[in-house]
């Protein structure tokens, strides 16, 4: 437990978070930016100390006195496994998008605006795991001819300390949605024929044909094809809730040169 007199305790804010019965029995939490004044990721506007403040309290109202493993992202597919834990500091943390844990003294924790953050927990083999899928996530890359995403490395990483996917829950937080993110032909030539359904008609702008895509759905179908039968969708959209969740489309179509990031956490103990 932390020590009430020491400067660096965390003191909670009134926060602004989101659960799910789905993962009712394990700690954990989709939180907001309070109408502005939480901030959470250290890419974001603010001091990078008040950013480590506002984490650390974060992880504290998940598990008190755990710390906050939250890992640099980038997009990709990586996942990490937490062993020894790093600072949570804005330089040094490991490079991944997902992290998964057996550990019962921590707090895992993903940031985004407006990509999808996905709370994941086998509870009886007391395993998390906590994923940020972007489309480029979602969707994945090429590796030695096979198709790899976050997603799916996620419960891979799970099993390996002895989960069971079918015994896995899953929640999306808060993403964009569908109404609010338009794609051009470039973006839709990422992906197939299986995920039309993904994809309505946007009115063409400019001359340019436009589709508005589905990325909560899109994660869903592809949690559904790795094998995850409890899944369960928030249904919240940042770019519209703009007193609760930070947008990064929205604060770049409004011309606003900073933008901030929300974190989604969970953890084992």
């Amino acid at each position: 437990m932390a020590d009430p007199m020491s400067p660096d305790t965390p003191i909670s804010p009134p926060f602004d978070i989101v659960t799910s019965d789905a993962l009712a029995g394990v700690g954990h939490g989709f939180f907001g930016s309070a109408d502005g004044a939480h901030q959470f990721g250290y890419g974001g506007p603010g001091e990078a100390e008040d950013t480590r403040m506002l984490r650390a309290a974060a992880a504290d109202a998940i598990l008190p006195g755990a710390p906050m493993a939250a890992p640099h992202q980038v997009h990709s597919p990586e996942v990490v496994t937490i062993g020894k834990l790093w600072p949570d500091a804005p330089e040094g943390r490991e490079v991944a998008d997902a992290v998964v844990t057996a550990r019962t003294d921590i707090v895992l924790g993903i940031v985004t605006a407006d990509c999808c953050p996905i709370l994941f927990s086998d509870k009886t083999a007391g395993v998390v795991g906590a994923a940020h899928a972007g489309w480029r996530g979602a969707c994945g890359i090429e590796v030695d001819g096979k198709r790899k995403n976050v997603l799916e490395n996620t419960i891979v990483a799970m099993e390996a300390l002895g989960a069971k996917r079918t015994a896995i829950s899953a929640v999306l937080g808060p993403t964009i949605a569908q109404s609010s993110y338009e794609v051009d032909a470039a973006f839709r030539e990422h992906f197939g024929p299986d995920d039309e359904g993904h994809f309505a008609d946007a009115p063409m702008r400019e001359g340019v044909e436009r589709w508005h895509f589905n990325l909560p759905s899109y994660v869903a179908a592809t949690l559904r094809r790795s094998g995850l039968v409890d899944i369960t969708d928030t249904g919240l959209d940042t770019f519209t809730n703009t007193s609760r969740y930070h947008s990064y489309r929205r604060a770049a179509l409004n011309g606003e040169a900073n933008y901030g990031r929300q974190i989604s956490a969970i953890a084992a103990g």
